[in-house]
C-alpha cells in the first residue's frame, strides 16, 4: 500500500509547526508546572517530530545524505530556530534556557542521524514510538487526573497512528496477506506488546498506570487493525464477485 510521504509530511508541517509555536509562546499552566513536567523531555519530542516532518517534506524518498547541503541547509536553519524561539520565550514571560536550546539542538540532530539509516515508514513508526514513551512518561503525577479528555483524546489518536505505521511497514516486511488470520493477530499483538512495555517502564520509573492507560490504546489498536483487515477482505470479495 502506496502513501504519498510528500503530501502527508507537508500537511502534518502545516499544521504541527503552528501549534509548536504557540504552545511553546503561551504561558505554563499552574496544575502542569506542579505535575513535574519534564520541559526537556518535551523539548526533545518536539524537535524531534519537527526534524523529521521537515526532511520528509523536502526529501520525501531520500535517506539523509551528511555528503549533500540539505541536511546542513535543514540543521543549521531548524537549530537557529530553537535558539530563536528560546529567546523570544525569554522575552514574553517565558524561561529563555540554554538546557532547553541545548536539548532541541541534539534532538534534530539524533532524529537526523535516525534518517541517515531509516527510510520514511521505518522512521514514522519508531519516532511515533518514541513520542508516546516520552509522552506517557513526561510527568511523576498522574496526568490524566487533570487533563482526562486531552490525555484520552492522545492516547487513542497515537496508538491509532502507531498501529497504522506499524501495519504500513508490514507490508514492506511480511509476505501474510492482511485478510489471513495470522496477519491480524500480528497486527494487533505488535502495538500490544509495545503498549505493555511503555506501561512497565512507567511502573518502573513509579508512575501510575490506571486502567485507562490500557483500555484507551487497545481499543485504538484493534480498530484500526480491524478496519484495516475488513477493508481487505471486502475488496477481495468484490473483486471476486
Amino acid at each position: 500500500m502506496e502513501i504519498p510521504q510528500r503530501k502527508l509530511a507537508l500537511l502534518t508541517l502545516a499544521l504541527y509547526w503552528p501549534a509548536l509555536i504557540v504552545f511553546a509562546h503561551i504561558p505554563v499552566p499552574a496544575s502542569v508546572r506542579g505535575a513535574n513536567v519534564s520541559d526537556k523531555s518535551l523539548h526533545f519530542q518536539a524537535y524531534l517530530v519537527l526534524a523529521f516532518l521537515v526532511w520528509f517534506s523536502i526529501k520525501p524518498q531520500e535517506k539523509v545524505n551528511w555528503r549533500k547541503l540539505p541536511v546542513w541547509l535543514i540543521f543549521f536553519c531548524l537549530t537557529a530556530y530553537g535558539a530563536i524561539d528560546e529567546v523570544i520565550q525569554g522575552q514574553i514571560g517565558r524561561s529563555c534556557d540554554a538546557m532547553d536550546l541545548a536539548t532541541n539542538f541534539v534532538s534534530i540532530l539524533f532524529s537526523l542521524l535516525l534518517l541517515t539509516f531509516l527510510s520514511f515508514l521505518p522512521a514514522a513508526l519508531l519516532i511515533s514510538g518514541i513520542v508516546i514513551f516520552g509522552i506517557s512518561n513526561v510527568a511523576k503525577t498522574d496526568l490524566t487526573e487533570l487533563f482526562p479528555l486531552a490525555y484520552g483524546v492522545f492516547y487513542f489518536f497515537a496508538y491509532s497512528i502507531f498501529t497504522s505505521f506499524w501495519i504500513l511497514n508490514m507490508d514492506l516486511i511480511f509476505t501474510k496477506k492482511p485478510e489471513k488470520l495470522k496477519w491480524l493477530i500480528i497486527a494487533v499483538g505488535m502495538p500490544i506488546c509495545f503498549l505493555l512495555m511503555v506501561r512497565f517502564s512507567s511502573f518502573l520509573l513509579g508512575r501510575v498506570s490506571n486502567l485507562e492507560y490500557f483500555i484507551i490504546p487497545i481499543t485504538a489498536i484493534i480498530t484500526i487493525a480491524a478496519a484495516r483487515y475488513l477493508l481487505v477482505v471486502v475488496t477481495k470479495r468484490t473483486k471476486s464477485n
